[in-house]
């Protein structure tokens, strides 16, 4: 680790002696969708799932690589300490709660979904996640709370964003809506349906998708 890390941790050291990765690959690396691989040979989501699950455990993750070099990937966890400890709090505590309000994210590929619902709660937002749009409309139809914000992909099978997002409005007016999408013509006549929403296109990454909500959230209807 280096000198950042808690001297408190467990080090994984994993190294290769491949080709390497430029600068900018290295800039983008743990970003959703991100990917290096021809069209249709990979999503880009390995390693962005491996970066929600290290931040889950109050661990961090080094990237030394350069091209002709090889890469080295140093992953650093913390010690477990008893309850008692108050390092231990520091350590593994959640980040500090600074979102409110309840989002219904509806998004059918379950890494991303899991990516993105991980993301808000450590951010303070109580999230509903869907995998489909008519999951979608039985959890608002559950759920006894508001609903401040729906989060849906635009292109989803059976039921697309748009659709989703008109039902609940029907239902619960005055809910705000955030669009996600690489995929922006499923996005066409929604506009004179009364749906004109902000769009966040894919792939993005996990802090521009936060800042997004809060700004999203914070607009006046």
């Amino acid at each position: 680790c280096d000198a950042s890390c808690d001297d408190r941790c467990v080090v994984l050291a994993v190294a290769d002696s491949g080709m390497g990765m430029s600068a900018e690959t290295l800039s983008h690396m743990f970003e959703p969708f991100f990917t290096t691989k021809e069209l249709g040979r990979g999503t880009g989501l390995g390693l962005a799932t491996v970066y929600g699950i290290l931040e889950q455990c109050g661990a961090r993750i080094e990237v030394d690589s350069e091209p002709g070099r090889g890469t080295q990937f140093r992953i650093c966890f913390p010690l477990a300490q008893g309850a008692e400890d108050p390092a231990a709090e520091e350590i593994t505590g959640a980040a500090p709660e600074d979102g409110s309000g309840t989002v219904l994210l509806v998004e059918d590929e379950e890494v991303v979904r899991a990516l993105a619902q991980t993301t808000l709660e450590r951010r303070g937002y109580h999230v509903l996640g869907a995998a489909c749009g008519t999951d979608a409309l039985e959890i608002a139809l559950r759920h006894e709370g508001p609903i401040d914000l729906v989060v849906t992909d635009v292109v989803m099978p059976e039921m697309g964003g748009p659709e989703v997002a008109l039902r609940l409005r029907k239902a619960r007016p005055g809910i705000k809506v955030l669009y996600v999408s690489g995929y922006a013509p499923g996005l066409e006549g929604s506009r004179d349906k009364g749906l004109d929403a902000p769009l966040l296109p894919k792939p993005f990454a996990l802090d521009a998708f936060e800042r997004k909500v809060r700004e999203v959230m914070g607009a006046t209807t």
